[in-house]
């Protein structure tokens, strides 16, 4: 069953709502805003609980313990959250679109995410191991492919 099809995100139970994550990973990455412009900038740093080969967290049921601003996606808060790239799942939905056809929902896997180029695999480093964040801008975090 298609459920994000049937149910809008707020009628959605908590199986379903972390389901619809792909688990990309380019919510992890750190980000700049320009203080002149308030532009965002993607960067190739994620965050250090990021496994960057599964494009995991790997504390996510405590991971506001091990980082406080982390954020949770949630129903309530997904309009705000303007910077998700526009391949997220949380987002596309909530804008009206459907999942992409590489989405592990609709292929059984990560596989088609990961040879798309949708995710993070093999594209970041590890911030603890970064001194200037400006040098690290790219911009494949916000293709959106299908």
């Amino acid at each position: 069953m298609s459920f994000w099809k049937e149910k809008s995100l707020t009628q959605m139970d908590p199986h379903e709502w972390e389901s619809l994550c792909d688990g990309c990973g380019k919510c992890c990455l750190n980000k700049l805003i320009d203080d002149e412009t308030e532009e965002l900038y993607y960067t190739s740093v994620a965050c250090k609980l990021l496994d960057h080969q599964q494009c995991n967290c790997t504390h996510y049921a405590e991971r506001v313990s091990y980082v406080p601003l982390c954020t949770q996606v949630t129903a309530e808060n997904i309009a705000e959250l303007t910077w998700l790239p526009d391949s997220c799942a949380y987002r596309r939905l909530h804008l009206g679109r459907d999942l992409p056809s590489w989405h592990p929902l609709i292929t059984g896997s990560k596989v088609a995410m990961h040879q798309a180029g949708m995710s993070t695999q093999d594209k970041v480093k590890c911030e603890t191991k970064i001194k200037y964040l400006e040098d690290h801008i790219v911009l494949w975090p916000m293709m959106d492919v299908d």
